[in-house]
C-alpha cells in the first residue's frame, strides 16, 4: 500500500471528516472564553488538540471493537476486519495520536495539562462501555460534550463554569443521535449481549427517549446563551438548531430506519455548524 492510500485509509478509518461535529462546539466555546477571536497561536493548538484526542479515540476503539466488526454485517468491511490496516499499525497511531495530545496541551496552560489524562480517559474508556453498561450513548455525550468544556480552559486556564451549560447541550445532543444511529445494530448487541438503550427499551421507547434528550439540549444551548449575554441572532440560530433537530428525528422512524446516515451525517454537520455561525455573528454585530 502507498503512503497516500495508507493516509487515506487512517483517515476514514477514524472518520476524520466527522471532526466537523464536535469541532464546531470547541470553536465557539473558544471564541465566546476569548470575547473574541483569541488569536492563531491558542486557535492552532484547540485544533490540535481536538483532532489528536479524537483520532487517538476512534483507533482505539477500532482496535478494542474488532472481534465484533469481523462478525457485524454492518462492519466487516471496515480496515481492520479486511486487513486493510494492521493492528501493529493501528496500536502506535494511537499512541501518537495520544502523545500529541499531551504534547499539545503541556503547551496550551498548566490546567490543560492536568486534566488531559481524564479527557483521554474519558474518551478511550467509552470503548468498554458497551460491555457493562446500556448506557453507552451518554458516555459518548459526556466524551464530546468535555470539548467546549476544554477550548474553554484551554483559553483561561481556568473551571470552565459559564460553558458548563453548552457542555451539557452538547453532551445531550450527542446521545439522542447516537441512540438513533444505534438502531441499525439493535439485533446484533441483543445477539452478542452488548448494552445499548435500544435493545434495552426496545425501538420505541428509545426514540422517544432520543427525543426528550435532544429537547433537553435545546434548553441548555439557550441557558448557554442567557448565562453568557449572547446576542439574539444567537438564539435565532439556536431555533434553527432545534429545526434540525426535528427534521432529524423525522427520518428515523420504527418502521424505517432506512435514513439513519442521512439523520446522523447531514443534519449533524448542520446544527453544529449552526451553533458556530451563531456565535460568530454574535461577535460580529457587536
Amino acid at each position: 500500500m502507498t503512503s497516500l492510500k495508507k493516509l487515506a485509509s487512517t483517515l476514514e478509518m477514524i472518520k476524520f471528516s466527522h471532526s466537523i461535529f464536535a469541532l464546531p462546539f470547541a470553536l465557539g466555546a473558544m471564541i465566546v472564553a476569548a470575547r473574541g477571536w483569541p488569536g492563531w497561536k491558542i486557535f492552532l493548538l484547540i485544533v490540535a488538540a481536538m483532532v489528536s484526542a479524537r483520532s487517538a479515540a476512534m483507533a482505539f476503539n477500532r482496535l478494542v471493537d474488532l472481534p465484533f466488526d469481523r462478525l457485524n454485517p454492518r462492519t466487516e468491511a471496515r480496515h481492520l476486519p479486511q486487513g486493510t490496516l494492521s493492528k501493529g499499525f493501528v496500536t502506535l497511531f494511537t499512541v501518537a495520536c495520544a502523545f500529541l495530545f499531551f504534547l499539545v496541551c503541556f503547551y496550551i496552560n498548566p490546567l490543560s495539562f492536568r486534566l488531559s489524562p481524564v479527557a483521554l480517559l474519558i474518551l478511550l474508556g467509552y470503548s468498554f462501555a458497551k460491555r457493562f453498561t446500556h448506557f453507552t450513548h451518554l458516555w459518548l455525550g459526556v466524551a464530546l460534550g468535555i470539548a467546549p468544556l476544554a477550548a474553554w480552559i484551554a483559553v483561561t486556564g481556568e473551571w470552565p463554569w459559564p460553558a458548563l451549560p453548552l457542555g451539557a447541550a452538547v453532551a445531550l445532543w450527542v446521545a439522542g443521535f447516537d441512540i438513533l444511529y444505534a438502531t441499525q445494530d439493535v439485533e446484533f448487541d441483543r445477539k452478542m449481549g452488548l448494552g445499548s438503550l435500544v435493545s434495552k427499551l426496545g425501538l420505541d421507547k428509545a426514540l422517544l427517549l432520543s427525543r426528550f434528550l435532544h429537547l433537553a439540549s435545546i434548553l441548555f444551548f439557550f441557558q448557554f446563551g442567557y448565562i453568557n449575554q449572547l446576542h439574539l441572532i444567537y438564539y435565532f440560530t439556536v431555533v434553527l438548531i432545534g429545526g434540525g433537530l426535528l427534521y432529524e428525528q423525522s427520518l428515523v422512524k420504527t418502521n424505517d430506519l432506512s435514513k439513519v446516515n442521512a439523520a446522523f451525517f447531514t443534519a449533524n454537520g448542520i446544527i453544529s455548524l449552526l451553533f458556530l455561525i451563531g456565535i460568530i455573528l454574535h461577535f460580529h454585530l457587536h
